[in-house]
C-alpha cells in the first residue's frame, strides 16, 4: 500500500481511537481533536520519506499525544490537567464501567441531553465518525459555517457544563441510549451512502463502528427493542453492500444481485428481528424498519417481494416517525402497488418539505419517467444529480436520465 493510501485508511479506521484516546487523557474536546489532526497531517509529510509505520494507529496516537501536549506548553496550561497528562502512565488505572471502551465513552459524551440533539449528531459525526466539516454540512443540509459553528459550541458547552467522559451508569442507559442510537443510525447512513464528492460512494469503515458499537450497546440493554431493531435493520442494510455499486454506479435493490449479499448477516437480522416480533411489544421506529428490510431480503428475487407486507409496514411505521423522509418511501411501495400516478401525487405533497432533498427529485423522475413524461423526468435528473453529493448515485442517476434519449 502506497503511503497516501496507508494515511487515508489509518485516517478511516484510527481516527475516533485517536480522540477517544485523547479526550480520556486530556479531558478536552479541542485539544483531542486538533492533536489527532496534527498527527494525520504528519503523517501525510513523513510516510512518503519514512515508510508506513507498522502499527499506524499507534503512530498516530503516540504523535497526536504529543502534540497535544506541545499545545498545552505553548499556552502555558501548567495545570493539574497538564501534570496529570504527563505522569499519565504512572497513574492507577480508572475502575471498569458497565462497559469499558473509550470510543463509546465518547460517544455519550458527544451525545448528552445537554447538547442540542443536531449538535449531538454534528459532534459525533465529526469526533467518533471523523467526517470533515462540508461531509457533515451535507449530511444536515445547511452551510458549512452554519456546522462548523454548531460542533464548535457543542465543545464549548461540554467544556462549560463539565459534561462527564464516561459510559452513564446502568440506571441511567435506558434514558439516555434513544439519543445514541439516532447518532449511530446517522453515522451508519453515512457509510451506507457517503454524502461527500471526495469520499468513496461506500465506507464500510463507519457502517462496521456503527454496527460495532450497536452491538455494544445491545449487551448493556440486551431487552431494548430499539436496540436490537437498530442492529437488525444495520446487518440487513450492510449485508446488500458487496452489490450495492458495480462500475463506479450504484445499484438499485431491484436490480442487484442478490447472490452476493453477505447470507450470515441476513441470517443474523432476520433472526433479530424474529426475536422483536415474538416479545409481543409495540415496536418502534428501528424494528419496523428492519422488519421492511427483512421482507426485501427474504425473496431470492426483488420480482417476488410482498410489497403489500411492505405498505403495511410503511403505514405502520408513518404513526410513529412523521419524518417526510419516511412519506416518501412509503409513496416508493405504494407505486409499486397502486401505480406510480396514485404515488407521484403523494409525492408532489412533499416537495415543500424536500426540495432540497436529492432523493426526492431522484424518486418523482423515476415515477415520471414510469408516466412517460420524459421531458419533466428530466429535469428532475437534473435537480436530482445537482443535489447529490455520492459519486456512484451520480452515476446512476446520470445514466437514468440519459436513457430519456
Amino acid at each position: 500500500m502506497n503511503p497516501a493510501d496507508a494515511v487515508a485508511r489509518a485516517h478511516r479506521e484510527e481516527w475516533a481511537r485517536v480522540v477517544a484516546t485523547l479526550t480520556k487523557r486530556f479531558g478536552d474536546l479541542d485539544i483531542a481533536e486538533e492533536a489527532a489532526a496534527e498527527a494525520v497531517a504528519t503523517a501525510v509529510e513523513r510516510w512518503p520519506a519514512d515508510g508506513v509505520p507498522p502499527n499506524p494507529g499507534a503512530w498516530l496516537t503516540t504523535t497526536a499525544t504529543r502534540k497535544a501536549i506541545d499545545r498545552i506548553r505553548r499556552e502555558n496550561k501548567r495545570d493539574d490537567k497538564y501534570k496529570e497528562a504527563l505522569v499519565f502512565d504512572n497513574d492507577p488505572p480508572e475502575p471498569l464501567g458497565v462497559i469499558d471502551d473509550d470510543r463509546l465513552r465518547l460517544i455519550f459524551t458527544c451525545c448528552h441531553p445537554a447538547l442540542a440533539l443536531e449538535s449531538r449528531l454534528a459532534l459525533t459525526l465529526r469526533m467518533v465518525g471523523g467526517l470533515t466539516m462540508p461531509e457533515i454540512a451535507r449530511a444536515f443540509l445547511v452551510a458549512e459555517s452554519a456546522m462548523g459553528q454548531r460542533i464548535t459550541r457543542a465543545k464549548a458547552k461540554i467544556k462549560a457544563a463539565r459534561i462527564p467522559y464516561r459510559v452513564p451508569a446502568a440506571e441511567d442507559l435506558p434514558a439516555r441510549v434513544a439519543g445514541v442510537l439516532t447518532v449511530l443510525f446517522l453515522v451508519f447512513n453515512e457509510g451506507y451512502l457517503a454524502t461527500g464528492p471526495d469520499s468513496d460512494p461506500l465506507r464500510p469503515d463507519l457502517t462496521g463502528e456503527a454496527i460495532r458499537l450497536t452491538r455494544l450497546i445491545r449487551a448493556l440493554l440486551p431487552d431494548d427493542g430499539e436496540v436490537t431493531g437498530l442492529l437488525a435493520l444495520m446487518l440487513l442494510t450492510e449485508a446488500r453492500r458487496p452489490a450495492r455499486v458495480s462500475g463506479g454506479e450504484l445499484v438499485s435493490l431491484a436490480e442487484q444481485d442478490r447472490g452476493a449479499w453477505d447470507t450470515a448477516l441476513i441470517t443474523e437480522g432476520h433472526r433479530l428481528v424474529r426475536e422483536r416480533l415474538a416479545a409481543g411489544v409495540v415496536p418502534g421506529r428501528y424494528q419496523i424498519l428492519a422488519a421492511i428490510n427483512a421482507v426485501h431480503t427474504s425473496v431470492r428475487d426483488s420480482r417476488d417481494t410482498d410489497w403489500s407486507q411492505v405498505l403495511a409496514l410503511y403505514d405502520q411505521l408513518v404513526r410513529v416517525d412523521t419524518s417526510p423522509v419516511i412519506a416518501l418511501n412509503r409513496a416508493i411501495a405504494l407505486a409499486e402497488l397502486d401505480g406510480p400516478t396514485v404515488a407521484l401525487s403523494v409525492v408532489d405533497r412533499l416537495e415543500a418539505r424536500l426540495a432540497g432533498y436529492h432523493a426526492f427529485h431522484a424518486t418523482r423522475a423515476d415515477l415520471l419517467r414510469r408516466l412517460g413524461r420524459g421531458r419533466e423526468s428530466r429535469a428532475a435528473y437534473d435537480k436530482a444529480i445537482e443535489l447529490a453529493g455520492n459519486t456512484a448515485e451520480i452515476a446512476n442517476l446520470t445514466r437514468r436520465r440519459d436513457q430519456l434519449g
